[in-house]
């Protein structure tokens, strides 16, 4: 069961400017999913960003926006992202089942749509790294809950080099380099 960039999508959940100041882990959550997005860009992987409330919590995070600029974002008002009708419809319509999920809060709307994809009938592998909330015990349940229903936790280093499959061409040697510069400074600044 290993992910292929041709069957995924990386959904990411809620990074807010006006919730992300109150989560426990915050910017290492925006970071890594910048650097999976980033990646995922390079390897035509679509990125989906949502956004719950935004006029209360405002706009998706500016550096995944100015790092994304490919992403679809969607507005919410469900917690859980796939129980809005045209969302659901649009990953329908995307033939994409391996849904690579990160984002905030992790025990209430990334956990609420890993549960929904997987009702649905969605992979889910939660992106460990990227996914937080405000207290760090409520991350961990939102894992294993989501984890005991069938989703897989991972790692971005995981993902990435399963989207890679190989070394011996063109996209490898650039993305490499990418993830290289991005590791070696792994916190980001953008």
């Amino acid at each position: 069961m290993r992910i292929q960039r041709e069957n995924s999508l990386l959904l990411i959940v809620d990074l807010q400017i006006g919730l992300l100041p109150v989560i426990d882990g915050g910017d290492q959550a925006t970071n890594e999913a910048a650097w999976l997005g980033g990646l995922a860009g390079e390897l035509d992987v679509p990125v989906w960003l949502t956004e719950q409330y935004p006029d209360g919590l405002g706009e998706t995070e500016p550096r995944l926006l100015k790092g994304l600029p490919g992403a679809i974002r969607w507005r919410k008002v469900h917690f859980g992202a796939h129980d809005e009708p045209a969302f659901a419809s649009a990953l329908a319509e995307s033939d994409r089942r391996q849904i690579v999920l990160c984002g905030a809060e992790a025990h209430i709307c990334v956990m609420q749509t890993a549960l929904g994809l997987l009702e649905a009938g969605y992979e889910v592998y939660w992106l460990v790294e990227a996914t937080a909330s405000r207290r760090r015990e409520e991350a961990r349940l939102a894992m294993t809950r989501v984890t005991n229903a069938g989703a897989v936790a991972v790692s971005a280093d995981m993902v990435a080099y399963e989207w890679l499959q190989r070394c011996d061409d063109e996209r490898f040697k650039r993305a490499h380099r990418h993830f290289l510069k991005a590791r070696a400074s792994r916190s980001l600044r953008f």
